[in-house]
């Protein structure tokens, strides 16, 4: 389940504007998902450029090689609109359940 959760938060943020994996792993952090690495989410962001949810630039860098920056493409930002609906109704049913006002 997390793992939609966090494919959905990745998208929210690359859709603020184009990033690359270890900004987007910081922004992560800052949000609260602290136990996700890099490691983490790369495999997530090739098997999201494979679904062509982002596609990648790559640019040069200030220090070291070039880093690759992810965007979102228009099957993306539906994907996003998707998941914010299914996000909605998922919260609102475990919030009733845990505050007990679903009856």
């Amino acid at each position: 389940m997390l793992k939609g959760i966090l494919d959905g938060c990745i998208l929210s943020i690359i859709q603020e504007g184009e990033i690359y994996g270890y900004e987007l792993a910081e922004k992560l952090q800052g949000y609260g998902f602290h136990s996700f690495s890099e490691g983490t989410i790369y495999p997530l962001l090739l098997r999201m450029q494979k679904e062509n949810l982002v596609t990648t630039t790559l640019k040069k860098s200030t220090a070291g090689p070039k880093r690759k920056y992810y965007s979102l493409t228009t099957k993306g930002e539906e994907e996003l609109e998707q998941f914010k609906l299914r996000w909605e109704e998922i919260s609102l049913a475990v919030n009733n359940v845990m505050n007990k006002g679903g009856h």
